[in-house]
């Protein structure tokens, strides 16, 4: 049939239909198929060891065949928090464990900033720990606003937050640019590269520092672990009505 091709002597293609399934049953999982290719591209000759090649023949319309392995391009938030990374790694943004944050506080006038909702904070908080939210629970009724509480809810999430626009100002009113923060949040998120987490884990917490860097803070630290941690060792801890 005119404009189709022979992937293999014993797998003729007699429509698109057929060749996802019949390149995964002969070559593999490292091969997958992209629907992005112009009409009659070339399949390269990449034969594997053992197994059959596959001929330099022109392919059906739109088909391309392509390493899986490659890596995946980045999301717009992975890119964005690679960003926000390198800004604290460049702002020298030091994450301190959950006791040393302690004596830190204790001795050397440092501030705990909980970045956490309010209600949160008043379940559990670190002594003298003050509390400005950098997410809140959305407010606010228009179209767009209903239309966010209902993606929140299709997720069984029905207190959907937003970024609080009063973040930095809060902080500001009640801490000065001078002072030694140590930012925390539940989960605590790192900057240290895994195997998994090449770029780290964003969290609220680091996130927080982040905006507090760019606006003129120099003394940021990042609680590593987060206060999860911290009621997990049986640091102190107090509770608000």
């Amino acid at each position: 049939m005119a404009g189709l091709a022979s992937i293999s002597t014993h797998a003729s293609l007699s429509s698109c239909v057929l060749l996802p399934s019949t390149i995964a049953r002969e070559y593999g999982s490292s091969f997958s198929v992209a629907l992005t290719s112009p009409l009659g591209a070339s399949v390269l000759n990449q034969g594997l060891a053992g197994r059959p090649k596959l001929s330099s023949q022109r392919v059906p319309i739109g088909l391309k065949i392509q390493n899986a392995a490659t890596k995946p391009a980045k999301t717009p938030a992975e890119e964005d928090w690679k960003i926000k990374r390198e800004l604290l790694l460049q702002k020298k943004v030091r994450s301190v464990e959950v006791k040393e944050a302690m004596r830190l506080q204790q001795e050397n006038n440092f501030v705990i900033l909980d970045v956490r909702p309010e209600a949160e904070f008043k379940e559990a908080h670190p002594p003298g720990a003050i509390n400005v939210q950098i997410y809140r629970l959305i407010k606010e009724w228009t179209a767009w606003d209903i239309a966010r509480r209902a993606a929140f809810a299709f997720f069984g999430i029905f207190q959907g937050t937003e970024e609080n626009p009063e973040f930095l100002q809060s902080v500001e009113s009640r801490i000065g640019k001078d002072a030694k923060i140590i930012v925390a949040c539940s989960a605590g998120g790192t900057m240290k590269p895994s195997q998994n987490l090449p770029e780290g884990q964003q969290s609220r917490s680091l996130i927080a520092a982040y905006i507090l860097v760019l606006n003129g803070y120099t003394n940021v630290f990042h609680l590593e672990g987060g206060l999860y941690e911290w009621f997990k060792v049986g640091l102190p801890a107090v509770t608000e009505e």
